[in-house]
């Protein structure tokens, strides 16, 4: 069994026995057919990784790297805001006629801002950080712009990224951790993904800055299971896992706005049968 599959494991289950329910409160999400979506609800789950001893994709089922890796660079990398942009429809259902989500996600990754050393958006100056100030305690990354939220048609999920780089003992190459913060999760639908995805970025900016991939700390402030995903998850977490694939970085690529989803690669990834038609709350 993978890490991962123990951690998805152990976390749903918490959820599902020692969770509270929103059952009969005033929920936003509804259902496509109207319906209110209710959840059980983990406050404050906090998830850790060791990317240097595997890669985080469960095998209860297939995560699609490449288009996790996708929507990643999507918002990172072209910092985009626009659903043309994507080779997924995954964000059809929040995007205006122009495909446009607004003000979010990758448009805020994008904004300039003004620094000693220049006008450098977020990404940039992650990325000058990581290179010029590795022990700074100031890398880090915001989506949620209290001033631009009425102008998102999603307030963000995943929204804030920090990063820390450490030097083990015995070891000259620098090695790359990130705090993910996010401040609401769909357990069966985004859970992995979402882990998968910054999983990658761990290692594409560690490689592009010349260290090695460390931990990923993935805080979850609202991890919940929808009422209809009750049943599907109970299935799941049944499953037999199996052991962790590997994980394949395009070495080759040493500028991060190289990188494309065709860079990524899971080796000997075996899972058990995908689960379709999930229904999406809105």
């Amino acid at each position: 069994m993978s890490k991962a599959d123990q951690i998805f494991i152990d976390m749903c289950r918490d959820i599902l026995e020692n969770g509270t329910s929103t059952e009969g409160e005033k929920v936003r999400p509804r259902w496509e057919d109207g319906t209110p979506a209710y959840t059980i609800k983990k406050f404050g789950v906090v998830n850790r990784y060791d990317l240097s001893q595997e890669f985080p994709a469960i095998t209860l089922r297939r995560t699609a790297i490449k288009s996790a890796t996708d929507e990643m660079l999507w918002i990172w990398q072209k910092k985009s805001n626009n659903i043309h942009d994507l080779h997924s429809h995954i964000w059809d259902e929040w995007a205006d006629e122009d495909g446009s989500i607004g003000k979010a996600y990758g448009y805020q990754m994008g904004v300039k801002h003004s620094y000693k050393e220049g006008m450098m958006d977020q990404v940039d100056r992650v990325i000058y950080d990581l290179k010029n100030n590795p022990f700074s305690r100031r890398i880090l990354t915001n989506l949620y712009v209290h001033q631009d939220l009425h102008e998102m048609n999603l307030y963000p999920c995943a929204y804030s990224v920090t990063f820390n780089v450490t030097q083990k003992k015995g070891e000259d190459a620098l090695t790359l951790n990130a705090v993910l913060n996010q401040r609401s999760q769909d357990v069966l639908a985004a859970n992995n993904w979402n882990v998968v995805q910054y999983a990658v970025l761990v290692h594409m900016l560690a490689q592009v800055c010349g260290m090695k991939p460390g931990e990923l700390v993935h805080v979850i402030a609202d991890a919940h299971i929808y009422d209809r995903h009750v049943p599907i998850i109970r299935e799941l977490i049944e499953r037999k896992p199996f052991e962790a694939p590997s994980f394949w970085l395009n070495p080759e690529v040493k500028d991060f706005y190289r990188f494309t989803r065709q860079d990524v690669r899971l080796d000997n990834y075996i899972t058990g049968e995908q689960i379709k038609d999930i229904p999406v709350a809105i």
